[in-house]
């Protein structure tokens, strides 16, 4: 998860929530839709390499559908192609750097979302 500021286009790392008996964690979700109040919510939406659709892609799409439903925002779609693997790669050019932060799968899905954000705001800022 991330949190992002529309007037400033800027988004930050937020948390990881874990699926729950394989279903989406919707008291953490909750929680956190009670803490920030955002206006809308951007998911990522995974897409083979090639641009086609997979069966997570649709399994996102309908977590879109749900999320609108439960708590009544606008749900915008972003494609996520290739957010973790430069999310990794920033943790890893930060390591070279002196920082010894050990790489945990938590840490790359929180960056991977922020850069999903990020791109998501630059993409609306170039629509303006």
């Amino acid at each position: 998860m991330a949190t992002g500021q529309e007037l400033t286009c800027t988004a930050s790392a937020l948390t990881t929530l874990h699926s729950v008996q394989e279903k989406p964690d919707w008291a953490g979700i909750k929680d956190l839709m009670d803490t920030w109040k955002p206006d809308a919510l951007v998911i990522g939406m995974p897409y083979h390499m090639d641009g086609t659709e997979q069966e997570i892609t649709r399994a996102a799409r309908r977590f879109g559908r749900q999320l609108h439903e439960r708590f009544q925002v606008p749900v915008f779609e972003m494609d996520e192609r290739l957010s973790s693997r430069e999310a990794e790669d920033r943790i890893i050019e930060e390591r070279a750097h002196g920082h010894r932060k050990k790489m945990k799968k938590e840490d790359i899905d929180m960056l991977a979302a922020q850069i999903i954000l990020q791109d998501w705001f630059t993409q609306q800022s170039g629509n303006t």
